[in-house]
């Protein structure tokens, strides 16, 4: 039973037991995103001239930090980039290689970094490389040529020329991307449900042709404002559903004229995308009598203001095609990083059918790393909860029985004061729990029954907050915000016990 409280006091109650789980995390949903936009590639990971720089021209504090935010997985090279990339401009001598103007971002692009050098840095943080295949201005043929660079060990000519080129052993990618964003008009070779649907059934058939193992994403909805957003899913699945392995779903959220309290409900809005796309999915299996299921890579998704970018960042001049601009530098709040604590826990919530997801960015383009040229990196707001939870969400997420307060907003109605969500590793015995609270002006006091999960004890416990809610991590004060122990945290007699401060984003760790 949940204690009483005074009516100042919030309280929430949370039964977990880990009999009843969602799925098995897939260690794929703490991917991230390299695109060749902005200082994302050039300043961002690859700075040759750079104090910490290896032989490769690579930030060694940047692999660091990299490593230490957990990541699973990488998508590259975009994004809105691929829809105009020759890949074949990345690879061979990077004397020979030639510069390009890049309509996406309308930057001048060196293709000092491609294929290979990507792929080493990837091996360096530690991850598994994720390739888009451009389906805006080239088809079928070039993403099989890609294909067989990248995954065949030798004896054709384009894996002979991978050799060549630097790399013996195959990159052995699994996981690609038939395309991005293409039913979205800023995107180049954007095209109609009808006729992408059609490329994406033909490109899979002949990769799987060329190479079986691999998992194929085809694209959905650029977002859930889309006007064809359903339809779009629909017919693609229509044409694509025994050719792929998974549909992308993309969002970005952001604070609307001072709305604080809608805005940290983000994760409601979030729950409803990834439930009408499975119902889409699903309602489309049952009409073609599959057998398969279609799972869902969030292969694009972060806390963004676009409209910032539309109205400041966004070059248009036909004369000006800078290299490596300083583009989409979003400098994060506590209260972004509680949101974006609070779409991990969306996403465990769904783990039995959200297989895969790619923060977007990585490296100082709306990214949890920041860098300086010539200088330091650090830690935006963001990158706490995303490493937290990489690291202590193992095993099963659980099903979580939650009672809370609710509060109103403007665009999604009665939101829960507190959202949450648990984790179990039946082979460790680990567990996690990882909370929310969006009150912008109460302490919630939570219970958490763990009476089913046996004997436990606190391992560590994380609350990032600020009596600042706007409060950031910059240049002049990188270490401005960082989580804190939360000393409130008590168990026992199965019980956990906390205090949440308002707008804050918790982890508690159990052993």
């Amino acid at each position: 039973m949940a204690p009483e409280t005074s009516a100042a006091q919030p309280a929430a109650h949370v039964v977990v037991d880990p009999r009843f789980p969602v799925g098995r995390i897939d260690r794929r949903v703490f991917g991230s995103f390299v695109e060749h936009l902005g200082r994302c590639v050039y300043d961002g990971i690859h700075e040759p001239t750079h104090p910490t720089a290896d032989a490769d021209g690579f930030r060694e504090d940047v692999l660091e930090l990299v490593r230490e935010l957990g990541i699973s997985t990488v998508r590259y090279p975009g994004g809105n980039f691929v829809s105009g990339y020759r890949w074949e401009d990345g690879v061979g001598p990077r004397e020979s290689r030639p510069r390009r103007l890049d309509l996406a971002w309308h930057s001048t692009e060196t293709n000092e970094v491609g294929l290979h050098e990507f792929a080493r840095w990837n091996a360096k943080a530690g991850s598994e490389l994720m390739l888009a295949v451009n389906l805006g201005t080239r088809g079928v043929q070039e993403a099989l040529d890609l294909l067989e660079y990248s995954n065949v060990r030798s004896g054709s000519t384009l894996a002979d020329q991978r050799i060549a080129d630097g790399t013996t052993e195959p990159f052995a990618v699994r996981m690609w991307c038939l395309g991005n964003e293409m039913d979205g008009p800023w995107q180049i070779g954007h095209r109609s449900a009808e006729d992408y649907g059609k490329l994406a059934s033909q490109t899979a058939k002949a990769m799987r042709q060329l190479d079986p193992r691999v998992q194929l994403v085809v694209c959905g909805s650029s977002n859930r404002q889309m006007p064809t957003f359903g339809s779009w899913e629909r017919t693609v699945l229509q044409h694509t559903y025994e050719d792929v392995d998974l549909i992308s779903c993309h969002v970005y959220y952001h604070e609307r004229n001072g709305d604080l309290a809608g805005f940290l409900a983000s994760a409601v809005d979030m729950d409803r995308f990834i439930e009408d796309v499975v119902a889409t999915a699903d309602s489309v299996r049952a009409e073609l009598g599959s057998s398969k299921r279609i799972d869902l890579s969030f292969d694009e998704w972060n806390v963004w203001d676009q409209e910032r970018f539309e109205q400041q960042d966004k070059i248009t001049d036909i004369d000006s095609w800078p290299y490596a601009p300083r583009l989409l530098e979003d400098v994060y709040t506590v209260a972004d990083a509680v949101v974006v604590g609070n779409l991990l826990i969306s996403l465990l919530k769904h783990a039995d059918r959200v297989a895969a997801a790619s923060l977007a960015q990585l490296v100082n383009v709306i990214a949890p790393i920041m860098t300086e040229p010539g200088g330091p990196a650090w830690r935006q707001t963001t990158f706490f909860p995303f490493a937290l939870t990489s690291r202590l969400g193992r095993g099963n997420a659980l099903r979580v029985e939650l009672t809370a307060p609710t509060y109103p907003t403007a665009t999604l109605g009665e939101v829960p004061l507190v959202d949450a969500v648990a984790t179990h590793d039946p082979d460790t015995g680990q567990a996690a729990v990882f909370l929310v609270n969006r009150s912008t002006t109460d302490a919630v006091t939570v219970t958490v029954d763990l009476s089913g999960m046996g004997e436990l004890r606190i391992a560590e416990t994380h609350t990032l907050t600020d009596d600042d809610p706007h409060a950031r991590n910059t240049l002049e004060e990188p270490e401005r915000v960082a989580p804190v122990e939360n000393k409130s945290a008590v168990l026992a007699d199965g019980t956990l016990t906390l205090e949440l401060p308002p707008v804050s984003w918790t982890a508690v760790a159990l052993r």
